[in-house]
């Protein structure tokens, strides 16, 4: 029997000659300048209660809040497309079986909506942890094998149901942040998925913009580890997440480890806020020492000092920003992958962590976004913004309250 590795192979070749009959591509035929992330999920349902009718309907769920004025007037902001997640869990889960096609069908209405309001939109496919709420996430994805055959049918399934649009208004992202290791085993077995990830995509969407991003989280160092020539095609973005600094952009946020959940205040650009910022590290070290496990506190607090020190001056806070930037470059370079087709997909800065007091100054969140927009464009990238609301939210906050608008002021004061 021939190795999966060769079957992949054959695979790859067979899809690469599809392409080729289809037409040569010389670039992406999406081409995506300034971006937005929409929502996920507000309520989070559990799982139990996915059969239920009016639970997971329309999907995704963003539907319930948004309409047409409401994405015209992103359109009017500044942006050119927004980036759609989609949890596949509720495609794959028993409970919500008998609601597949009408998932489906809820997806494009929702792809309609948004080129109706004259944005392109990519549609993301997004798993999220297993948590108590459902039976699996994205790590189960990637390990479980026969799970992650039913997920590439969901992908040849959701590849087929976007075909029929307008490939200059519609792309496709197969699998968000996908959580192995960059390199090593764990690098070389992602090679293999997005190959195969690729190969069902595109057997269903043969005109379709596909956005494909390395191992390890999605981030720079991932897809710097990828060999872009082997994929067979030219109808390609390539994208990676960055929320360099971590101390800056999820501070405060409970499901990003046991350190950061001490540590809010801390103001962009920090040498430019001297008494905010020795304030916030002095109520950081308060609550580590108050809060934190006993032999935890020592490593926590002198943690801090090293993560402040990376970014209290200009010279250190600009080296941390640009170094994926300077990551993607030098790997476009070697390739050759022209910087069009290269997506900065998620960026941004937390606001207020779920139920916590602290809101970080609008102020401080736009300074830092604009920041990250001008390296993005200095090297030809296009961006999107984590996100529409929620935690980072730049247009609502938790419960659909409006956000403080100055980062969609600073949208609109861009250079068109």
């Amino acid at each position: 029997m021939a190795s999966r590795t060769a079957w992949l192979k054959r695979g790859l070749a067979a899809v690469g000659l599809l392409v080729l009959a289809c037409g040569p591509l010389e670039a992406a035929t999406f081409a995506p300048e300034r971006g937005l992330n929409l929502d996920l999920w507000d309520t989070w349902p559990n799982e139990a209660e996915w059969s239920r009718d009016g639970v997971l309907l329309p999907y995704p769920e963003w539907r319930r809040k948004l309409n047409t004025s409401d994405l015209t007037r992103l359109k009017e902001t500044g942006f050119d497309f927004l980036r759609m997640p989609v949890d596949p869990i509720p495609f794959l889960s028993p409970k919500a079986r008998h609601l597949r096609e009408r998932l489906l069908i809820s997806v494009l209405e929702a792809v309609r909506s948004i080129n109706a309001a004259g944005l392109k939109v990519i549609v993301d496919l997004h798993p999220i942890p297993r948590g108590a709420d459902r039976f699996a996430g994205v790590e189960e994805l990637l390990r479980d094998d026969a799970l992650f055959e039913r997920y590439l049918e969901l992908v040849r399934d959701m590849g087929r149901t976007l075909a029929g649009e307008d490939p200059e208004q519609v792309a496709f992202e197969l699998m968000n942040e996908p959580v192995t290791g960059c390199e090593g085993a764990e690098g070389a077995a992602w090679d293999e998925q997005l190959g195969r990830l690729f190969a069902a995509a595109r057997s269903s969407a043969p005109r379709t913009t596909l956005v494909l991003s390395g191992a390890c989280w999605g981030s720079a160092e991932g897809l710097s580890a990828l060999n872009p020539n082997t994929i067979p095609d030219n109808n390609i973005l390539w994208a990676f997440h960055s929320y360099d600094p971590f101390i800056l952009t999820t501070q405060g946020a409970l499901w990003a480890g046991d350190f950061i959940r001490y540590v809010t205040g801390i103001p962009y650009p920090p040498h430019e806020h001297r008494a905010e910022l020795e304030q916030a590290v002095k109520k950081a070290r308060e609550r580590i020492r108050n809060n934190a496990p006993m032999m935890r506190r020592s490593g926590m607090l002198d943690y801090l000092d090293e993560q402040i020190a990376g970014v209290d001056t200009p010279e250190e806070l600009d080296a941390q920003m640009d170094a994926p930037f300077k990551t993607v470059a030098d790997w476009a370079a070697r390739y050759g992958v022209n910087p069009e087709n290269i997506l900065l997909g998620e960026f941004g800065m937390i606001r207020q962590e779920y139920q916590n007091p602290d809101v970080i100054p609008g102020a401080w969140r736009a300074a830092y976004i604009r920041d990250m927009i001008d390296k993005a464009e200095e090297h030809g990238f296009a961006w999107s913004i984590w996100g529409y609301g929620g935690a980072f939210g730049i247009v609502e906050e938790f419960g659909g309250n409006p956000a403080e608008d100055d980062v969609l002021r600073m949208i609109r004061s861009l250079e068109k």
